[in-house]
């Protein structure tokens, strides 16, 4: 790319959302767009499609040119027009024509649901803005890209296609994002935005899906088309592969600014494939994909759970308050759970393990930008505005060079904190039951200066571990104490100035030697008499064990949980978002929680102790005193009674805080109990600055306090106040001695801001706090900036107070500067680090982290790595004590375990097997002899009989000749074996009738004939005249001749899969697919076919009906007519089991949420369950053991369950690590329970009581059903519309059958040409 072009200035905007890592993109960010900016509207309908737009310039992609776009309502772009929805819209990547994807879905925006724009623009603001976005992205190749034209596409609150039923709403989930391609001559780039808020559906149901409830995902990312040779797919890139990707789109990044994605699509220099931004965080590293016909490998980490919040602070009312950064975080629980229909946003997780900013010059912290410096609404905006203002240098860095091949999504699980166990709280009422213990409490802790002891019980627990003991939670360069290493803690009766509240058992003293890895990577461990004690460095602050940068701005994520009766109203909330930011050199503090049902935030607006905790931690110290976290470090549990006047409501707040995350963010856990005062709507809280006093103990802290506030809505006010009294417990170390308790110090509150947004769901909190001396009043005198925050220190700077007003700015450790700037030092590429050989150092704002290499772990010190000795494999070794090689195989479970099961043709419990005696049970034909052999069989059919055994049939034997042919033999060899044509030789049919009409030679001279070749007088004819003749035989006995729409399947194994209306066959050769046989067994017209078995015993096939909400069967003998059996009490059958031992049926019904059972002919029908199932599908039956199974693919808890045949000893068998169980299937040889998972694309097995579970494939497309058969899986899956196979051994893909007829196949089942009897057929017998 030409690198001598002027390059634009950063703009400042830019800059600010690069630096915020936490601001997400708002709708009023996007691209300016509307018909005033000359969009163009695509018509509305369901599968719309715009006249080609001519651009300007040739926009390149990849290596080709092309000179018109056309945009589609389902959201995509191609250069060419687009075929038939049906043929695109549902299937996975690649697409046969080039196509832009930002969101491909099933998008409809008919009835005035949302509209689609579109237009080309040169406007400078646009290129300009454009050109910031692609030089942030790719800082190396792209700094100088100034764009000549931009094509922009908007979707603007456009729906998904659902089915018009009378009497309902449309759904209210709309979505909004857009694409724009910015391009010159020689380059194409493509930025991808999605505004918080804009993607409220993530996938759509396909048309032709029915009463299945099934979901794909939007498809994201790009596709070159069919290569020219029209043999080869093109390259492709794809961005999403589930729906959690799909949600990550907003929260997620390649460059830094959460909702926006980058891309260089197209170059007149080589390009591969589609290259994605980097600087947001390394795209994980390409990994092999599945041995198809094309590798595939994986770029983005969209798949883990992130959640997304705002930090922005505001208040109309109040120019003073100031708008700090933002900065992600990942939660400590990755699900919110709230009464109301809300979803929880936490903040979004960082890209690849942390977002620096893209470029040391860039590290500056600057004001949050008010949400009014962005452009206006793109319908009022000028469009000659340039919205851009001070000159900024250009990015640099580094970025990855272009992905080769096919490029799909990495799965990647969300990074969860450390989490306490929490106690349900059920009732509102305190118990009296005694006190809530406190950390290292044994008896109880009196938190009041009073002599009440703190209310406990069911409403308050104690939320810290058991045993009196507060964990020592692992931070960067932290390791937590475990096992005996633990010190012994007791705790007196109550805490007072000069009470000793930790005691210590030094029986067995700990020494730095042995246990330096528990202190801080910025701390320092020293030895004393009874033990060890960790200490930060200087300019750090901390206990020790968490020590963090002085001057640094710090970061806390957390849950919050709630049982409230807001007036006599009762709100629950459970795990909603947290959120705080705080300045520590000038002692602000900023707390948000998201998604509060309203009645409860609104109530919440005067507690400001919720967000004030961390103002007492973080607060500017004035000289000679310290502020909370130096005492507490990040492990502490904060309680809080607060009590409301005049109406003596109580309310309890429990804050704990479990430590610090790989990105040193405090992890704080907050539950709310109890009665508060209901607040109107739309009314304001103001607090007016306080002072609190707060005592301290050896490990504990406390507080009581009084408020003030006033409610006000326009001329409306009214008062309000409540009395306080708050208890901090920690675990200090006691072995350097007795310390001196510090005196009571004075948390002066200068400035208090409580605002709640019912349109973002955000309660907020700011506080500015000092920690300083007892103040008697006194004449105002004058106050160093440094104390009062009225400082110009950067944000990441300590300020150190001089004489007078004098004072000097130092950066804060890991950052570099003259302290009024100051930018992030990247201690990985200066060397400035400590991480070991085999390891990787990861860099941190202002720090860093150490990681292991893959195959090794620290040692104590965090620092060092070795390598990881690999488990033993008794498999391999020898010391497993399976039966022997030939009659059990050894499972290697990877953690030093294993199991065993018994090869087909052996039964037993894999540690004993023993030979299957398959002639017992009848296998072969009835006219077959049955040989047994260890671990097999085999079928000869009898003499006299042709076939393989399973079906034999008799030799046809040969016929004595006829009268006719008999005479025709003796003419013929009287003639010489060729007769002339005047000569007459007797006409015979194919068993030797005589034909009734014979003729003379080739002449025209016929006549009659009976049955013993007499001629039938008055027949003869005359020359040109055929005489009418009547059979001499009668006709033969005629069976039904099969329905036309039937074939009859040959014999042998074969597979039967239902495709919407008809079921499909495909034979087995072994267990090769033979495709080129494939046909369609059964054609049935209205009907969508989606459960289906078969039964053995009388070779009929079962399938259920979601469309006519039956259960039918039938024969495969030829002529058979479907049979319903089943045609009421169903909504929505699905899955069906058939066991032919008991001559039952097994079906769910995800419309009623039930299984059931009934006869093979629909009679003796019960419902098994009915409790405790959301989304049941697929049902499996294990007839030998008498258990039966079943996937329920709840979204919300997945989960596999089990129990007998008769509905008893029910029980979940699996619930973690899946997500869309769809299919299941019981293998009757390996004794495996197996299914397919469309959330996690695993096929995994189990055996039946859970244990031994392992994973065959990782890397399904979206499976729906399953079947077992030899050593293959067969599965059909909804991405391909086919069905593949998969070894079961090495969990290879083999095979795939594509049917002709394209569309989305379900239910699968093998048809065995045997079938073992059972001895008894009762609906609760054992065999």
């Amino acid at each position: 790319m030409p690198g001598s072009r002027a390059a634009w200035p950063l703009s400042p905007q830019l800059l600010l959302l690069l630096l915020s890592r936490a601001s997400a993109l708002h709708t009023d960010q996007l691209f300016p767009y509307g018909e005033s900016r000359g969009d163009l509207l695509l018509p509305e309908g369901d599968d719309e499609s715009s006249a080609p737009l001519q651009l300007g310039l040739p926009l390149r992609f990849l290596d080709a040119q092309f000179n018109s776009l056309y945009v589609g309502t389902n959201g995509i772009i191609s250069t060419q027009d687009f075929p038939r929805e049906t043929q695109y819209v549902d299937d996975d990547f690649p697409t046969d024509f080039p196509a832009i994807a930002p969101f491909l879905a099933d998008i409809d925006t008919s009835r005035g649901r949302g509209r689609v724009l579109f237009r080309e623009d040169t406007s400078p603001a646009v290129l300009r803005l454009a050109g910031h976005y692609v030089s942030a992205g790719f800082p190396r190749s792209a700094a100088s890209f100034n764009p000549t034209h931009t094509f922009l596409a908007t979707w603007e609150r456009v729906g998904a296609y659902e089915e018009v039923r009378h009497g309902a709403q449309p759904s209210g989930e709309l979505n909004t994002f857009q694409v724009v391609l910015a391009y010159d001559r020689s380059d194409t780039f493509a930025l991808f935005l999605y505004p918080a808020n804009g993607l409220q559906f993530f996938g759509t149901r396909p048309k032709e899906s029915y009463n299945v409830q099934l979901q794909l995902p939007a498809r994201v990312g790009f596709c070159r088309g069919e290569a020219e040779d029209m043999k080869r797919e093109g390259p492709y890139f794809s961005l999403t592969s589930t729906e959690q990707s799909v949600k990550n789109l907003y929260q997620l990044s390649n460059m830094g600014i959460p909702g926006v994605w980058a891309f260089h699509i197209g170059s007149s220099s080589p390009l591969d494939n589609f290259q994605p931004a980097t600087v947001g965080g390394e795209l994980s590293a390409a990994r092999p994909g599945t041995p198809r016909e094309h590798p595939t490998s994986h770029t983005a980490a969209l798949e883990g759970d992130y959640t997304e919040g705002n930090l922005d602070y505001y208040d109309e009312n109040e120019e003073e308050v100031e708008y700090p950064p933002s900065e992600p975080g990942e939660t400590a629980d990755n699900h919110s759970r709230v009464d109301v229909s809300f979803e929880s946003r936490g903040d979004m997780g960082p890209l690849g393990g942390g977002l620096s900013p893209p470029h040391p010059d860039l590290a500056s912290s600057v004001p949050h930008p008010a949400p009014a410096v962005w452009p206006s609404h793109p319908e009022t905006e000028s469009a000659n505005s340039d919205p851009w203002g001070k000159q900024t240098a250009p990015l640099g860095g580094e970025e990855t060079s272009g992905i080769k091949g096919h490029v799909q999504p990495l799965d990647q699980e969300g990074t969860q904190g450390p989490a306490l166990s929490e106690v349900h709280r059920e009732s509102l009422a305190p118990s009296q039951e005694g006190p809530a213990p406190q950390p290292g409490d044994r008896s109880s802790v009196q938190p009041y200066s009073e002599a009440r002891p703190e209310p406990s019980g069911p409403e308050h627990p104690a939320a810290h571990p058991q045993e009196g003991e507060l964990p020592n939670y692992a931070g960067p360069g932290h390791t937590p104490l475990v096992g005996g290493e633990r010190p012994v803690v007791g705790v007196e009766d109550e805490i007072s100035s000069n009470t000793e509240v930790f005691t210590y058992n030094s029986a067995n003293k700990e020494t730095c030697e042995h246990h330096h890895g528990q202190c801080s990577q910025h701390a320092f461990c020293t030895d004393y008499a009874t033990g060890f004690c960790c200490h930060c460095q200087s300019r750090f602050n901390g206990n020790g064990k968490h020590c963090l940068p002085e001057g640094a701005p710090h970061r806390v994520n957390g849950k919050v949980s709630g049982h409230l009766h807001v007036g006599h109203t009762p709100v629950h909330f459970s795990d909603v978002d947290l959120h705080a930011y705080i300045v520590s050199n000038d002692g602000r503090a900023y707390t948000a929680i998201s998604h509060i049902p309203p009645p409860a935030a609104q109530a919440l607006l005067p507690l400001t102790p919720i967000g004030g905790l961390f103002g007492w931690l973080f607060a500017l110290e004035k000289p000679g005193f310290k502020n909370g976290f130096s005492l507490t470090g990040a492990a502490f549990v904060h309680n809080a009674e607060v009590t409301f006047y005049p109406g003596e409501e109580r309310v309890w707040i429990t804050q704990t805080a479990e430590g610090l995350d790989s990105e040193n963010y405090l992890i704080m856990k907050t539950n709310i109990q109890g009665q508060v005062p209901a607040i109107p709507a739309n009314f304001m809280a103001h607090i007016p600055p306080y002072k609190e006093l707060y005592h301290y103990s050896d490990s504990a802290v406390t507080v009581t306090s009084s408020r003030d506030y006033s409610l006000t809505f326009g001329a409306l006010n009214q008062m309000g106040s409540y009395r306080i009294h708050q208890n901090i417990t920690f675990q200090a170390c006691r072995h350097a001695g007795r310390q001196a308790v510090p005196t009571p110090q004075q948390l002066s509150v200068d400035r208090v801001f409580a605002l709640y947004s019912e349109d973002e769901g955000v309660l907020r909190f700011a506080v500015t706090n000092q920690i300083g001396p007892v103040e008697v009043d006194s004449e105002p005198i004058l106050v160093n900036p440094c104390y009062d925050g009225s400082h110009t220190c950067d944000s990441a700077a300590r300020c150190h107070p001089g004489t007078g007003v004098d004072y000097t700015c130092a950066c804060a450790p890991g950052y570099q500067g003259d302290g009024r700037s100051c930018e992030d030092v990247n201690e990985c590429a200066t060397g400035y680090h400590r991480c070991g050989p085999n390891s990787v150092c990861i860099n941190l704002p202002g720090s860093y982290r150490c990681e292991c290499r893959s195959g090794y772990e620290f040692v104590e010190d965090q620092r060092m790595c070795v390598l990881i000795a690999p488990p033993p494999n008794p498999c391999e070794d020898g010391s497993h004590n399976c039966a022997p090689e030939g009659q059990a195989r050894c499972i290697n479970h990877g953690d030093g375990t294993f199991s065993c099961a018994c090869l087909p043709g052996y039964t037993g419990s894999g540690y004993q097997c023993s030979d299957v005696d398959e002639c017992a049970e009848n296998r072969c034909h009835p006219a077959a002899t049955c040989y047994n052999a260890p671990g097999s069989f085999s079928c000869v059919c009898q003499p006299g009989y042709l076939g393989d055994g399973f079906q034999c049939t008799h030799e046809p034997t040969q016929r004595p000749r006829t009268v006719c042919e008999r005479w025709k033999e003796s003419l013929l060899e009287h003639y010489g074996g060729t007769p002339r044509d005047d000569q007459y030789v007797p006409q015979c049919d194919d068993l030797g009738h005589f034909t009734p009409l014979q003729c003379h030679g080739k002449s025209d001279f016929c006549w009659c004939v009976d049955k013993d070749g007499r001629e039938v007088q008055g027949t003869r004819s005359q020359p040109g005249i055929t005489p009418a003749c009547i059979p001499t035989v009668a006709p033969p006995t005629m069976r039904p001749t099969p329905r036309p729409d039937v074939t009859p399947p040959s014999v042998g194994t074969f597979l039967l899969y239902a495709q919407g209306q008809q079921i499909g066959h495909l034979p087995l050769n072994g267990t090769r697919l033979q495709k080129d046989a494939a046909k369609t067994l059964l054609s049935l017209h209205g009907s969508i076919v989606v459960g289906i078995d078969y039964d053995c015993r009388e070779r009929m096939v079962y399938w259920t009906d979601v469309a006519g909400r039956t259960i039918s069967r039938a024969s495969l003998e030829p002529g058979a007519e479907p049979e319903t059996i089943i045609n009421s009490g169903l909504m929505s059958p699905e899955g069906l089991a058939i066991d032919h031992f008991r001559r039952t049926m097994y079906w769910t019904d995800s419309g009623l949420d039930r299984i059931e059972r009934a006869r093979l002919d629909g009679s003796e029908r019960k419902v098994l369950f009915h409790t405790d199932l959301v989304n049941p599908r697929a049902i499996a039956v294990d007839p030998i053991q008498g258990n039966l199974y079943w996937t329920d693919w709840n979204r919300e808890a997945p989960k596999i369950e089990t129990s007998s045949l008769d509905g008893e000893d029910r029980r979940i068998l699996v619930n973690k690590d899946i997500g869309l169980p769809n299919g299941l299937t019981f293998d009757p040889f390996s004794k495996l329970l197996c299914w397919a998972d469309a959330g996690t694309k695993k096929l995994e097995c189990t055996l039946p009581d859970g244990t031994g579970r392992r994973a065959i494939q990782n890397h399904l497309n979206y499976p729906f059903s399953i079947v077992s058969y030899a050593d293959h899986f067969y599965h059909t899956d909804w991405r391909r519309d086919g069905v593949v196979s998969v070894n079961k051994d090495s969990g290879q893909f083999i095979d795939e059958y594509l049917p002709e007829q394209r569309s989305h196949l379900y239910g699968i089942t093998a048809v065995y040409p045997y079938c073992p009897p059972g001895k008894q057929t009762g609906f609760g017998s054992h065999l």
